[in-house]
């Protein structure tokens, strides 16, 4: 009897039994027809699948509804077809490439032919979206061969969706339809296409077909959808947001940094207040890897070609390194990563088994080829610097070793505010993807998942996110609107100590290799900052902040007194300004207001006279009048403690 039951375990650790064959829409009404009525598709494992699928062995379950990532993920997906059926219907000549969910949405990949599409037909496709979803049609899937998959869309003249089933093995392929729309596609769906009942599509771009640059270019239409209209309004509420937020508008107006088409796309200029923002973000970690025992390093910025066929990194990366050039008869390249340079140090003398771990830090600059079509600020740039930093230890110190790295990688984005979501990046069964043997594969990836077990960390798992080399625990920061970055790093290397002989004497007095862990919290100094800037709307904490103070004067007459508050202030450290120019205050405070400098200090002859500061904060307006040490007093702690903004601590 036992095998015609599955046993369904939940989020909650619950374990249930359910006829074999059951579908996830049967095992939701077995627990409420609420949750039923709301379910959108169902996870088996690491898997998402449609709600009518039959379950045939034991597994993990998730009911998804639209609260949870995976339902989002089915929610979108299946717009993206929703957004395929109104464009079939609109344009029967377009043809189909991809169109997959997103993020925040989806996208799909278009050939209009000689067909001319823009934001002006835009509104018209959304209309034709929301009346195809009230047609409550159901997502139907079906098997194909792939020759008759093939020959439906050589019918349509598709060479897109023909390339794309070239590469798939017969007997895998599948077909999903709703309506009239049919599409290649392995799911996951809707049960229907009712629930989606709010519909913007948010912007239009060019994209080559599979990337490449020969190809045609289709056009690339993104949207987003919702359940409820209330739920696209608060969306496009945070996208207004999120655009004053801007890092480019802000970086600029801030004095953060800027770009110059003689220096060359993607390649940033730190101007002052953003050289002060990314020295003290630096001095921040450097004395944290102090404390922890991590030894600085310098490397340069070229280095012999061989190095990097060494590492793996060329020609494996080729199409993202900038050209090798000559030197001597010989090939150098722009450094693209740290850890080959690293790994060289480490092997310049022989190790003891005393000695590990090694740990050894940079702040090291590389260089890559981003397409200019991808580049967006200091996002996304050809030139970054990394905080990197590569571990060279004993396997039975591997584990606390990892635990070290989570605890301060943990630490930094506390101390910014930034709540952490965990993944797990595991290979997937693309060999050609990975170097190194799969048992150092698995070994590396229990070895990570026990860390995460042991630390009581909230992980999800991915597959086929893994680096070439190991796999990783991402760190992905969600800032202060709620949007997610994946920044911080941990990676765990079994091949480069093979492919660089690395060694160490242990107590046996034998050579063993060591185990390398990669480690990088910020990511590259540049992206981070832009993600900073957008985080704190440019409101920077105060420890942080280019400008800590302003001082300002109600009149020229008080500029003596101003200017020895100022030497007071600077003497503790802080970086302070005078503005006693001939202005009005109110005329003062609305600049420094508008630079976004966190303490503005006015003085006139009551203070003079007294010994204060009358005090504004940011955003605050007047705070009160202060003893001047008593104030210094007070700012000195907000440094050392790294506090947050007032408002910002509200969130």
């Amino acid at each position: 009897m036992s095998e015609d039951l599955v046993t369904l375990t939940f989020p909650d650790g619950a374990e249930k039994k359910y006829p074999k064959g059951i579908t996830g829409y049967e095992v939701a009404e077995s627990i409420s027809k609420g949750l039923a009525r709301n379910a959108l598709s169902i996870t088996l494992g690491d898997e998402i699948k449609d709600l009518n699928q039959p379950i045939e062995r034991d597994d993990s379950i998730n009911i998804n509804t639209w609260d949870t990532e995976d339902g989002q993920y089915t929610f979108w997906h299946s717009s993206a077809h929703l957004l395929a059926e109104a464009i079939q219907e609109l344009y029967p000549e377009a043809k189909f490439g991809i169109g997959p969910p997103i993020e925040s949405g989806f996208y799909y990949d278009i050939d209009f032919g000689d067909e001319s599409f823009g934001q002006d037909q835009i509104e018209k496709v959304e209309k034709k979206m929301i009346e195809l979803a009230r047609n409550k049609s159901e997502f139907s899937k079906r098997n194909v061969s792939k020759q008759e998959a093939l020959d439906f869309y050589k019918k349509k003249n598709n060479e897109y969706k023909v390339d794309l089933i070239e590469d798939l093995e017969d007997g895998n392929i599948t077909f999903y339809q709703q309506g009239d729309f049919v599409d290649l596609c392995r799911g996951p769906h809707l049960p229907d296409t009712s629930s989606i009942k709010a519909v913007k599509l948010t912007k239009l771009a060019g994209a080559y077909w599979r990337g490449d640059s020969d190809s045609k270019q289709l056009t690339r239409i993104y949207g987003i959808t919702f359940p409820k209209q209330k739920l696209l309004d608060e969306y496009l509420e945070r996208v207004e947001e999120a655009q004053k937020r801007d890092h480019k508008k802000l970086g600029k107006e801030l004095g953060i940094y800027m770009m110059d088409s003689m220096v060359g796309p993607g390649l940033p200029l730190w101007l002052p207040n953003g050289t002060v923002l990314r020295r003290t973000l630096e001095s921040f970690l450097r004395q944290e890897q102090i404390k922890r025992g991590y030894q600085e390093v310098i490397t340069p910025h070229i280095a012999n070609v061989d190095l990097y066929r060494k590492s793996g990194h060329y020609p494996y990366y080729k199409d993202s390194q900038f050209n090798p050039m000559e030197v001597d008869d010989d090939e150098y390249m722009l450094k693209p990563m740290n850890c080959p340079h690293h790994h060289q140090i480490y092997s310049n003398e022989l190790r003891s088994y005393r000695e590990l771990p090694v740990r050894l830090a940079e702040f090291g600059t590389v260089y890559r080829y981003e397409q200019s079509g991808e580049l967006n600020g200091m996002s996304r740039v050809r030139g970054f610097t990394q905080d990197d930093a590569h571990i060279y230890c004993m396997h039975d110190q591997l584990k606390d070793e990892i635990k070290h790295v989570i605890n301060l990688t943990q630490y930094v984005f506390s101390t910014f505010g930034m709540p952490v979501d965990i993944r797990l990046s595991y290979r997937d069964d693309n060999d050609e993807k990975y170097g190194g043997d799969s048992e150092y594969w698995d070994r590396a990836q229990k070895e990570i998942k026990e860390v995460a077990d042991e630390m009581d960390l909230d992980y999800k798992i991915a597959e086929g996110e893994a680096s070439f080399y190991g796999p990783k625990i991402d760190f992905i920061i969600r800032d202060a609107i709620g949007r997610k970055w994946q920044l911080g790093t941990v990676q765990v290397d079994y091949v480069m100590p093979e492919r660089f002989d690395l060694t160490y004497v242990g107590s046996d007095n034998e050579k063993h290799r060591p185990v390398i862990i990669h480690r990088a919290p910020f990511g590259s100094m540049e992206r981070f900052v832009s993600i900073l800037i957008e985080h704190f709307a440019g409101d920077f904490p105060l420890w942080l902040a280019p400008q800590q103070i302003e001082i300002l004067t109600i009149s020229e007459d008080y500029t003596e007194y101003a200017n020895q508050c100022a030497e007071k202030f600077k003497d503790a450290g802080f970086r302070v300004k005078v503005n006693a120019e001939a202005e009005k205050v109110g005329a003062k405070i609305r600049d420094a207001e508008t630079s976004k400098i966190p303490y503005m200090l006015i003085v006139g002859s009551q203070e003079q006279q007294d010994g204060t500061v009358s005090v504004r904060r940011h955003k605050m307006g007047d705070i009160g009048t202060f003893p001047l040490d008593e104030f210094l007093d007070k700012v000195k702690e907000e440094v050392d403690t790294r506090a947050l903004p007032p408002a910002h601590e509200t969130k």
